[in-house]
Parts: C-alpha cells; structure tokens; sequence
C-alpha cells in the first residue's frame, strides 16, 4: 500500500507499507522527527534540517533560522532510526523542549 503524507505545509513523504501495523510503525517514527514545526527557544517556524560531521561522528539536528537554536536527534542502538534528545544525560528533561543554544561565555550549550 502506498500512502502520502504531508506533516508540514512544504513536506510531502510516501510511504509504502505492507500492511496498516507497518504504516504505523513507518508514520510514528517519522512523525516524532518531523512534525516539530517550531523553535522551542523563540517560535521562529522557519527550521532546515543540518546533518553534520565530526571526527567520523554524524549529528542530526532541526537549527532555527532565526535564532541558531538547535534540536539534536540521537540514533537508536538498532536500526536506522532517529529519536529527539529531550533529556540531558542524567535523564532530566531538558528546558524548552529539548531545543539549545551554543553560549560562547559559557562554552556550554544552554
């Protein structure tokens, strides 16, 4: 079965599932990446997706265009999957949905 979906006004994604539980799987995977459609620091609704590279280590992240904030995405042990990274390492839910920007005082992202 092919499907299309439109999870933002200028993003259009097809599917093609075996089955409705595969459909599922397939939409509720992607919705969690795709359907942020605003900057948890600011609102700005004009996000790009950024894929970067360092020391052979990839990072996905939505960037705002307004203010340079960022919402990075982790990769799932198995599979090739992509999850928000909505809480810091101690497991502790991070301020404004996750979304941070590099401070050059602290040298820390806030």
């Amino acid at each position: 079965m092919k499907v299309s979906y439109k999870p933002r006004p200028n993003l259009l994604v097809e599917f093609d599932a075996a089955g409705q539980k595969d459909l599922f799987e397939q939409m509720a995977g992607l919705q969690e990446i795709l359907k942020q459609d605003k900057c948890g620091k600011c609102g700005n609704e004009d996000l790009i997706f950024t894929c970067r590279t360092n020391d052979d280590n990839k990072f996905y992240e939505l960037r705002c265009r307004k203010c340079g904030a960022t919402l990075g995405f982790g990769s799932h042990k198995t599979g090739d999957t992509l999850f928000p990274q909505r809480k810091d390492k101690e497991q502790n839910w991070l301020p404004d949905d996750g979304w941070t920007k590099w401070n050059k005082e602290t040298q820390a992202r806030e």
